[in-house]
């Protein structure tokens, strides 16, 4: 970890790649006047909307939207089987399965999936929950989705001996509506009342004294209980496509962590807004989970509760190219190749499919490098099959 002296706060950078619109962005954080402590970046970090990708700001009664992100409480859900081996036939038969089983992309379920009950949650809250009023249906139809981008569901030979699953994904359309109409009027609120916190910077915010702050904190909460759903009704789903094609599988209890949400917490003696863009919790002893890119290797972690992280620690292995680059400069045939010659079941299949091959991510090898002292490494996962939006 290195520290970067500003104008404002120290920035202590875990990433040892920092990129020029990364670091600017970190530099904005660190001159908010309601920043805490310091501005912490995670290994894996990398540009994002008004905040870096795998960074954590603390702060004192403000939530800022673009610190969470769109895809709010976007994470990782791993299961570990009874299982010891999974012959290549099989292993094709459930990955097509899975294929066939849940919807991917933009594509939504036929039927509805029951969730979280909207008036016990307005009850609950006291508030109006605008937005997810509005998308309420819709989102019935989102939950057991997996959606596109980064997001997938991996089989994957652990290092303790069993086949394990993963899965990747979030709140879907919901976390994006919520999250974009909250920084929106967090920036109407912003233009007359606080000219301090520059336009350009998009970080937009919402003091907590403004009936906005409640509202949007129920929202966003919502949205990371319906992202958890939805990972764990893929993960039902997931289970039922195994024990079909492998009768007497069993299932050791599931390991659930998210990345882009806002939560209170105590830090140096201090109850600070905790947000967290791109990363996840590390307490001491606490269970997490840190993916790699497609082909490469992920891992299940214990946190080693560092209070220089926030007791944070990254969420993946983190973009080097973005989408549009990784397409256009990427070596298809190198990198369908490298999958290939491993004999993962994959996605890459064309150069459209490039966004999303290794070679566009940071080395996650040298990210859980950087990061042992906030994790220590209990279970290494190498994949075996790849399903993708």
């Amino acid at each position: 970890m290195k520290h970067i002296e500003t104008e404002g706060l120290i920035i202590k950078s875990w990433c040892k790649d920092l990129d020029e619109a990364s670091k600017k962005q970190a530099l904005n954080l660190a001159k908010l006047p309601f920043a805490f402590r310091h501005i912490a970046l995670m290994a894996d970090a990398h540009s994002g909307y008004g905040m870096p990708i795998g960074g954590i700001l603390a702060c004192k009664d403000v939530v800022i939207p673009n610190a969470v992100g769109v895809d709010i409480g976007c994470g990782m859900r791993a299961v570990k089987t009874n299982l010891k081996e999974i012959d290549a036939k099989t292993l094709l038969k459930i990955t097509h399965k899975i294929k066939k089983s849940i919807p991917v992309g933009f594509e939504h379920r036929k039927t509805p999936v029951e969730i979280l009950p909207l008036n016990k949650w307005k009850e609950k809250t006291k508030t109006p929950m605008k937005i997810v009023s509005e998308q309420y249906k819709a989102a019935t139809f989102q939950a057991g989705t997996l959606g596109g981008g980064n997001h997938f569901i991996e089989i994957q030979k652990g290092s303790d001996g069993h086949i394990w699953f993963m899965i990747h994904s979030g709140s879907r359309n919901l976390g994006k509506q919520v999250a974009e109409y909250y920084n929106l009027q967090a920036k109407k609120l912003n233009m007359p009342n606080f000219p301090h916190v520059p336009k350009e910077a998009d970080l937009a915010f919402i003091p907590i004294t403004e009936k906005l702050f409640k509202e949007y904190l129920a929202e966003m909460n919502f949205c990371v209980e319906f992202a958890l759903l939805n990972r764990k009704t893929m993960a039902n789903i997931v289970k039922g496509i195994f024990t079909e094609e492998i009768p007497g599988c069993s299932f050791y209890d599931d390991i659930d962590i998210a990345h882009n949400y806002c939560k209170k917490e105590e830090h140096f003696k201090k109850e600070v807004w905790v947000h967290r863009k791109g990363a996840t919790s590390a307490y001491n002893g606490q269970t997490g989970i840190i993916p790699g890119s497609q082909g490469t290797k992920s891992y299940i972690v214990k946190g080693l509760g560092n209070e220089e992280s926030f007791m944070s620690c990254s969420h993946g292995a983190g973009r080097k190219m973005s989408r549009k680059q990784a397409i256009r400069e990427l070596d298809f045939h190198k990198e369908k190749n490298k999958l290939d010659s491993q004999g993962i079941i994959h996605s890459i299949t064309g150069r459209g499919q490039l966004d999303e091959a290794a070679g566009a991510y940071k080395n996650i090898e040298d990210v859980m490098q950087a990061q042992r002292d906030l994790v220590s490494i209990e279970t290494e996962l190498t994949p075996l099959a790849v399903v993708k939006g």
